[in-house]
Formats: structure tokens, sequence, C-alpha cells
């Protein structure tokens, strides 16, 4: 089935299989490899993209479920110049990068969380990542940097 979805402002448009799943689509037809794939479980969150500006785990998704629709990945969130994006800075200057491997579903989770809640406390954020693991186990440096990406 031929499936059309806008990834970073960019239309993609990939014949795939019924039961292909977006994280898939996104890294295997588009070609975009930032959104990792953790546990196949729902359960990690190293896979969360935007979905029409929401966060969603897109091993949760068909990609025929996001047919027409509009979806953000990790490469999509600097500036055309290569300027960081203000929580991906807040990353940077926090420490909250550890391995990496969780970092691109923190930050479109987290950015999802400040578009909801510009303004959070310590344990709204600590609520709000909840869905999202870090094998490095360091929340601390990544609720640090949520904090501080609010207060820019």
């Amino acid at each position: 089935m031929e499936v059309t979805i806008t990834i970073n402002g960019e239309e993609q448009k990939h014949d795939v299989e019924a039961r292909t799943l977006l994280v898939h689509y996104i890294r295997e037809h588009a070609g975009l490899t930032g959104t990792n794939i953790g546990c196949d479980t729902s359960s990690c969150g190293a896979c969360s993209v935007h979905l029409n500006g929401e966060a969603v785990k897109s091993c949760t998704l068909l990609a025929a479920q996001a047919d027409g629709q509009e979806v953000r990945t990790i490469e999509g969130m600097a500036a055309a110049d290569g300027t960081l994006h203000p929580m991906q800075q807040a990353f940077m200057e926090n420490h909250g990068l550890q391995c990496g491997y969780c970092t691109p579903g923190m930050v479109m989770a987290a950015t999802s969380l400040l578009d909801e809640n510009a303004n959070p406390t310590e344990e709204e954020v600590r609520l709000g990542l909840e869905g999202n693991l870090c094998r490095c186990t360091g929340y601390h440096n990544i609720v640090k940097s949520v904090l501080a990406a609010a207060s820019a």
C-alpha cells in the first residue's frame, strides 16, 4: 500500500506492507535514523516523534495510520542553519545526553511536555517523561535539561 507522510516538512511517499510500523517507515523508507527502536514493546519511548505536534511512540502506530499526517523527528528539531532547538541546547549544556540512545525520544517528549505546560515543576517533568526510559538511569540531568529549556 502507498503511504504519504510529511516528515520534517518533506513529503515522503513509499509503498509499504500494511503491517509496517511508523518507526520502520521513518528509519527504513524515509532514511531518518535518529528515531531509535528501543524495546519493541512501547515502554521505552526511544521511538518518540511528534505526530501533528503531539509526542507519540512511533512503534505503537502503523505507518498507514499516519498517512496524510505530519511527523517531526529529531532530525527536524534544529533550524535549517543548524542552530539547535532550545531543548537540544539545554540537553547539551546540562549533560542530559549521556549515552545518547534515549536522547531523541526524550527531546521529542520533553518539547511536547513544554508545549502543554511551559513552566512545569520538577515533579511535573518527571511525570511527563515517565513513558521514556533512560538506560543510563541518569534522569537527574534530563530533568535539569527540561527545566533549563523551560526557563530559557
